[in-house]
């Protein structure tokens, strides 16, 4: 239960920074929590493609989510403008 709580907050958190990075991609928690749950398996794909290591643990966790948030909200901004 634990673990589903702290994924929460840390896909919250993620999509909510990726949203201030990326201008107008926050949409509210639920659709940051989602985006920032999909940006954390897109950013710890992407670390791992270009052998990053960044460690474990919560800030490297937000860090990563973050990440790809951002690409996620970037793609979508590509998509949307075609």
């Amino acid at each position: 239960m634990e673990g589903l709580i702290v994924t929460l907050i840390i896909g919250g958190l993620a999509g909510w920074l990726a949203g201030l990075i990326v201008k107008g991609g926050g949409s509210g928690i639920v659709i940051n929590i989602v985006i920032g749950i999909v940006g954390a398996f897109i950013g710890n794909w992407l670390f791992s493609a270009l052998d990053i290591a960044i460690g474990s643990g919560f800030v490297p966790a937000l860090v990563s989510a973050t990440v790809g948030a951002v690409v996620l909200l970037l793609i979508v901004g590509l998509i949307r403008k075609s």
